[in-house]
């Protein structure tokens, strides 16, 4: 008897759901707020990197909407064919602006965009110097450019140096790191790596996606935030987070900028953003860049928060993040606790291998500026609940 195809595939996800590490999608119906309708029910929602709250913000809405109106919906082609259209040059010129570089690049999402960086920048001849708990982007982005690959334990400096005295022979050396870790909210030693970077003289690449709009003075990102100014270091950032659009931007020397319009394979491929995307994307920089209430309102929530939940004996950090980490490790206890916190009215979604490593599954909280008050306290009274319930404290 022929095997039938895709059979190996049913096995895969039996051995999946075997392990609780089966995946499915949940329906959301209405908009990305601080709520949340999820399967028939209104929850605090305590899951979307919408940190800002500007996703269904009135400005950006009508921004995208009278950009539709002139522009229509789709661009039609990719950026080097009829697809570049004025927004988006708009776009990356305020892109430029708000990061103070000489230029920027937009692209279809952070995925795409550190796929183009470093398949562009990193060959066979190259080494890159990657954190071992950057996004899983990244990753895949240094095994396909097919440079040799070094990971350095997390924020290990020394570990790190040690790579670079032993690098000597590559034709490019690139150190690359999230500035804030998407799935633990701590931040990259920065001014560090900056250091490190010139003594050896290595690219610097940070991605911001979880950084862009919420650190530093003006919201430009941890870079601000540090207080560093280096016109060298090559910026990632992504339109969907606290900027609540969508896309991504890489930004730095117009040299950059030129050199990835020509190189880059996910830019050169791809049909370009929509207009209206750009429309709203600029909309919410110039919020971001002249209101600072949603900021100081994020966090005020983020200390609040963090400070609770320790109070309640969950270890956390206080980074100045809206990205904070329930450790549990087990991957079914970890599923058990967001079963019933959304029963109890708070969607907090369980994070699994291969997210993160075995033995560190957690629920991944992440806060809102237009979270209130009250709704932190309803959240953390369920989260203390069933903390006890299942032994966790």
């Amino acid at each position: 008897m022929k095997s039938v195809p895709l059979e190996d595939i049913s096995e895969e996800l039996a051995g999946l759901k075997a392990q609780n590490l089966l995946r499915s999608l949940k329906i959301v119906d209405g908009p990305q707020e601080s709520h949340i309708s999820l399967g028939g029910r209104r929850l605090v929602n305590l899951s979307s990197n919408n940190y800002l709250g500007l996703s269904n913000d009135k400005r950006l809405k009508n921004a995208a909407i009278s950009a539709i109106k002139k522009y229509g919906l789709g661009a039609g082609a990719s950026r080097l064919i009829c697809g570049n259209m004025l927004l988006h040059k708009k776009l990356e010129d305020r892109i430029a602006a708000f990061k103070k570089t000489e230029a920027a690049l937009l692209f279809n999402s952070g995925y795409c965009a550190n796929l183009a960086v470093l398949s562009s920048l990193c060959g066979r001849d190259d080494v890159v110097f990657s954190d071992k708990l950057n996004h899983a982007s990244i990753i895949d982005a240094i095994i396909l450019s097919r440079a040799e690959f070094r990971r350095y334990p997390h924020k290990d400096i020394k570990n790190l140096e040690s790579l670079l005295k032993n690098s000597n022979g590559f034709r490019r050396r690139l150190i690359v790191t999230d500035s804030v870790f998407s799935m633990d909210g701590d931040l990259a030693p920065l001014p560090e790596l900056t250091y490190l970077a010139k003594k050896y003289n290595c690219l610097l690449y940070i991605d911001e996606a979880h950084a862009t709009g919420i650190l530093g003075k003006t919201g430009k990102g941890a870079l601000e935030y540090f207080g560093i100014e280096d016109e060298a270091i090559i910026q990632m950032g992504t339109l969907s987070k606290a900027v609540g659009a969508f896309g991504a931007y890489v930004c730095g020397a117009k040299i950059l900028i030129d050199y990835l319009i020509n190189k880059a394979r996910p830019f050169i491929y791809t049909t370009a953003l929509p207009v209206s995307v750009c429309a709203g994307a600029i909309a919410a920089l110039d919020i971001i860049e002249s209101d600072g209430l949603l900021r100081s309102g994020l966090s005020e929530n983020i200390k609040f928060f963090r400070q609770a939940l320790r109070s309640l004996g969950f270890k956390n950090s206080l980074d100045p993040t809206p990205v904070i980490p329930l450790l549990i490790g087990d991957a079914v206890k970890t599923m058990e606790f967001s079963r019933r916190l959304f029963s109890k009215g708070v969607f907090v979604q369980g994070i699994r291998p291969p997210t993160v490593p075995a033995g560190t599954s957690r629920l991944r909280i992440t806060l809102m500026a237009t979270h209130k008050k009250k709704d932190l306290e309803f959240a953390l009274d369920k989260i203390a609940e069933i903390g006890r319930q299942l032994g966790i404290i």
